[in-house]
């Protein structure tokens, strides 16, 4: 019981109403904070906490100087109009153009809904724009995965995420019928190279470990949150690696022909890379990375314009590889 106040003697639901209007009136407050002002200890006010959450309201926590505050996602009592520009509105349809890798899942009808509320409410004469402007970008989505089949455990995970519910996940590869279970705080979604990841916290293993989406079988929400930690970045955890794989960083250089020379010196591969103009054209790409088996299929992608000049280890996997492919290459196929 907290000092200085005594206990108030009144419902639950008197309680979460003066705790919902304390948090409406605040950009933040702490729990300490409510349970000075309600006189109660800090064990009521976590129970009242998930109550409103569990009541719909977007109850969410951040960090700020140090102290846990707890607010809503928008002060959904007094939220002005929004007036969007011809051209916002062109980025917003790009965006959404971007989000049929993700089609049949909660996050591909949220932006529908979304521009449904938009076209809702604009003139006929905006409304036909819209529909111009619908088609002024065309996603090329080669090799994307379809996520139709997990789309209720996306749904779970976005819920979590937004309210700082931990997970227990049911995780395999999905050709095999065993699967193991992480109790998971999920922290972040990665999109990378046509492909949906979890990040977060696997108690199980004690440590931040990445899932594949596809590979999430099954997905239970607990009741229990999570704090995120302050320090936690997500790009943190992928600034030594070459994509998504996290390995001990090595010394890399390739050399790349003067025919696509171009389109790798117009690009970032890696925050730590280094490009080297050669007399006859050709440029030298250094970084340091891990992820050997990323990059040995980024390399092979550009054929013979490539060449692995460190280090020497990975210049003769690559060279192995190549003998196996002349194998295959270099005699007649048989007929099918």
């Amino acid at each position: 019981m907290q000092k200085g106040k005594p206990a108030k003697k009144y419902s639950q639901a008197g309680r979460l109403h003066d705790i919902i209007r304390l948090i409406e009136a605040r950009h933040g407050i702490t729990i300490e904070e409510l349970a000075e002002e309600g006189g109660v200890n800090r064990r009521t006010i976590h129970r009242d906490l998930n109550a409103i959450q569990e009541a719909g309201y977007p109850l969410v926590s951040d960090w700020v100087n140090g102290s846990k505050t707890y607010r809503f996602l928008t002060r959904f009592k007094d939220v002005p109009p929004i007036n969007f520009t011809l051209q916002e509105l062109m980025t917003l349809s790009f965006l959404r153009s971007q989000l049929d890798i993700l089609k049949g899942t909660s996050f591909h009808d949220d932006m529908e809904a979304i521009f449904h509320k938009v076209n809702s409410v604009l003139p006929p004469r905006y409304a036909a724009h819209m529909d111009r402007i619908a088609r002024v970008s065309l996603p090329l989505l080669q090799g994307g995965r379809d996520y139709s089949g997990v789309a209720e455990q996306l749904k779970a995970i976005r819920d979590a995420l937004l309210y700082q519910y931990r997970l227990i996940i049911t995780y395999g590869p999905p050709t095999k019928k065993s699967a193991e279970e992480y109790q998971v705080d999920p922290y972040t979604l990665i999109y990378n190279k046509g492909g949906l990841y979890l990040l977060g916290y696997a108690h199980n293993r004690r440590a931040i470990r990445t899932f594949a989406a596809e590979r999430i079988k099954k997905v239970q929400v607990t009741k229990e949150r999570f704090e995120m930690p302050e320090e936690f970045r997500p790009e943190d955890q992928f600034k030594s690696a070459f994509g998504m794989v996290e390995e001990a960083p090595m010394a890399v250089s390739i050399r790349f022909s003067p025919t696509i020379a171009h389109t790798i010196n117009d690009r970032v591969w890696h925050p730590t890379q280094t490009i080297r103009q050669e007399q006859d054209g050709s440029i030298v790409l250094s970084f340091t990375a891990g992820g050997k088996m990323e990059m040995i299929a980024w390399i092979l992608s550009y054929g013979r314009h490539a060449e692995v000049l460190e280090p020497a280890g990975l210049r003769e996997e690559l060279k192995a590889i190549a003998m196996e492919m002349t194998g295959i290459y270099g005699c007649i196929p048989s007929s099918p």
